[in-house]
């Protein structure tokens, strides 16, 4: 993750402006301009970590919005070598100490636990489902379904809990849904005018729904295909099809997928299950930020 680049910057600004970090009312009446402090944060549950490299970077960002007040601190951050990204952290296990500015700590506070807190619960449940298919070839996706504006975050956060990433937005591949093939008047004619239109090499995935729309899908050029909400054993009906067919035609599994019945999809022979709760409905991991005097 390049937490430098102008996007992730971009997001990490956008979440000291929402919190009004610069003008912490309470922070700024009780503690003295150029006490020095010394805060530990802390994972409160075991977990999977990711994004410890935010926090010295949302320190930075700080420092710029506070430019016109000329800060010439810096944060010093101490982090165990053997605590990264994609590690499994125990209950009570320290996750970085920062040495910095009272003011300054308590100011990005939230900010720094609400994206360690959010990313870690997306890896802390990413590992949960690859662990629920260990020994299958299936691989663990993630969907488009994340919070608006945080959606490099929330699909980093994925891949430090094993999974992969889906399509990043609307131009990163093809992909035919429902409403596609309805407004196209069916698969066949969709098929068809993708297959003239598209750009560039990407694959064309098809969503079916029906052991019919697979049929469709798979004698009419469709190159990859999502079988949507479907029970175990209508997958295992359609990768059986799918297995006879002349040329090799990747599945994937989505809708209505947990974690009680992954393996089951896991065991019918498919390539991916794209799982949307990963980043819709994450539990937020449990860390704490305690402070004392330096």
């Amino acid at each position: 993750m390049d937490w430098h680049s102008r996007r992730i910057t971009a997001i990490l600004e956008n979440a000291l402006t929402e919190d009004n970090a610069t003008r912490d009312a309470t922070t700024a009446a009780c503690i003295e301009p150029g006490q020095k402090a010394e805060g530990t944060i802390r994972a409160k549950q075991e977990c999977i970590l990711a994004g410890v490299g935010a926090i010295a970077r949302i320190f930075e960002v700080f420092a710029q919005l506070e430019s016109a007040v000329g800060m010439e601190s810096r944060a010093n951050i101490s982090v165990n070598p053997e605590v990264f990204d994609g590690v499994r952290l125990k209950a009570g296990s320290n996750v970085a100490v920062i040495r910095h500015e009272a003011r300054v700590i308590l100011s990005c506070e939230r900010v720094i636990l609400n994206v360690l807190q959010r990313m870690s619960g997306i890896a802390t449940m990413t590992r949960h489902f690859v662990d629920a298919v260990e020994g299958t070839k299936v691989r663990i996706l993630d969907t488009r379904k994340t919070v608006p504006g945080l959606r490099l975050l929330d699909k980093y956060g994925v891949r430090c809990g094993g999974g992969q990433n889906h399509r990043l937005d609307l131009s990163d591949g093809v992909l035919i849904k429902n409403n596609h093939i309805a407004l196209a008047g069916g698969i066949v004619p969709a098929l068809e005018r993708v297959l003239k239109n598209r750009r560039g090499p990407q694959p064309i995935e098809v969503e079916v729904r029906t052991f019919e729309e697979l049929e469709q899908a798979i004698t009419h050029g469709a190159e990859a295909i999502l079988l949507d909400n479907m029970t175990p054993e209508q997958v295992q009906k359609c990768v059986r099809r799918v297995q006879a067919h002349t040329r090799r035609v990747p599945l994937e599994v989505s809708g209505g997928v947990s974690l009680e019945n992954v393996r089951a999809y896991a065991e019918t022979g498919v390539d991916f299950i794209s799982v949307g709760a990963l980043t819709h409905s994450p539990a937020a991991v449990d860390m704490n930020l305690r402070v004392r005097r330096a």
